[in-house]
């Protein structure tokens, strides 16, 4: 009898790996901000300054007193200039205006702006048609943000927005989370590298880049190790030796009940298995368990099964292992064919999404529905998520989608 869980729900599989994330939170590190992009944020941030910092113009023009004078045409003096990151001039009288230039400081007793379009100018006289709206084009300082105030909260990825934010209010540093190392292993005899001949029997490795290439678009730095072969001696020692240095071991291959599918025994026998094997089309057959200091997930050796084990595995796992609390944008499309699903499993379907002249998402089902077929998986865009249960799916019927 097995002393772990075999043949769980998704779901089931994605709670152990939040749990056991919990238990494997990333330290925090401190970055400058400009180079924190793409991290998990630990630590709230609260503006030390108002945003803006102080009244000033939204647009050029020029800088006057609204009460000076009723509706109709009107006039003003001009006075000086002030333009952006010049100190204070001196308040304004009445009846005088100043020439200014976006972001400058409103000086003192102005509190409207005449954009520059509207003025007539002639020496030191600024005339127009009519006054613009008391308030018009000024921007009071803390109306975005005040001193004070939490700007970010610990726990979401910080987008080029967040962190512009977190440097508008004077934010030098940030608390963030050690992205997690991963190894990357590919498994088998049969794997030969691009670019060489190939013999009978053999193909070539597509896994490793493929994991590497998905890695990489989340921003992580992930280290390809060589091959693992059909030796259990072997593997054990290349394994023992990646699962002592990184926080993740990924696999590809050899871990279902073939002969020589070795992983399972590998880390029941030196490890620990926390699941094996999950209600899920492509890719059944995944492993999680943990070797020395490193989670390792196996996933199965064909490629469409690792791109879908991915998206439902390792991506969630690394996000909970850097405190990542935002939940992710959620997507539902509606289908452009009929489908049918005629297997109890939940099944990850390769599909193309699009939007419409009238945003409705629409996702089209790519019949090459087969875990070996890579070309379904690069002509697609998406995975559809099809609910545990035979049944057939009406063209036009809402599903879940999950980006690549």
């Amino acid at each position: 009898m097995n002393d772990f869980p075999t043949r769980i729900s998704l779901a089931q599989a994605q709670e152990i790996l939040q749990r056991l994330a919990a238990d494997r939170r990333m330290p925090i590190e401190r970055l400058a901000t400009g180079r924190a992009d793409g991290r998990v944020l630990r630590a709230d941030v609260v503006a030390p300054t108002a945003l803006p910092a102080f009244d000033n113009s939204a647009m050029d023009g020029f800088a006057l007193r609204r009460a000076d004078s009723g509706e109709g045409p009107a006039s003003r003096r001009l006075v000086g200039e002030q333009f952006a990151g010049m100190p204070p001039r001196a308040a304004l009288g009445p009846g005088e205006c100043v020439r200014i230039t976006t972001g400058a400081l409103l000086p003192a007793g102005a509190d409207t702006i005449l954009i520059k379009e509207n003025a007539h100018v002639q020496d030191d006289v600024v005339s127009f048609d009519a006054l613009p709206v008391a308030g018009s084009f000024v921007r009071r300082a803390g109306e975005d943000v005040r001193s004070g105030d939490t700007v970010l909260e610990a726990g979401i990825l910080l987008s080029a927005a967040r962190i512009a934010l977190a440097s508008a209010v004077g934010v030098a540093q940030l608390d963030v989370s050690a992205r997690p190392t991963v190894a990357i292993f590919a498994t088998g005899d049969e794997l030969v590298e691009p670019g060489l001949p190939l013999g009978p029997g053999q193909v070539y490795n597509s896994n490793r880049d493929l994991l590497m290439a998905r890695l990489r678009e989340l921003g992580f730095s992930p280290v390809a190790w060589p091959t693992l072969p059909d030796d259990p001696g072997r593997i054990e020692t290349m394994l023992r030796d990646a699962a002592g240095a990184f926080d993740l071991v990924l696999t590809c291959g050899g871990v279902s009940a073939g002969e020589k599918d070795h992983l399972p025994a590998l880390l029941r026998e030196h490890g620990r298995v926390h699941f094996w094997k999950v209600r899920l089309r492509p890719g059944m057959p995944v492993l999680c368990g943990e070797l020395e200091r490193a989670l390792v997930l196996g996933l199965p050796g064909n490629p469409v099964s690792v791109l879908a084990t991915f998206t439902a595995f390792v991506a969630p796992l690394l996000a909970a292992l850097q405190g990542l609390e935002e939940p992710p944008l959620r997507l539902y499309a509606a289908l452009t064919a009929p489908w049918s699903k005629r297997h109890e499993r939940m099944e990850l379907l390769r599909g193309r999404l699009e939007c419409d002249a009238h945003g409705q998402l629409r996702v089209s089902p790519n019949h090459a529905d087969a875990s070996h077929r890579l070309r379904g998986a690069a002509d697609s865009n998406v995975l559809m998520v099809l609910a545990e249960g035979a049944r057939e799916y009406a063209a036009g019927e809402v599903v879940e989608v999950l980006r690549y």
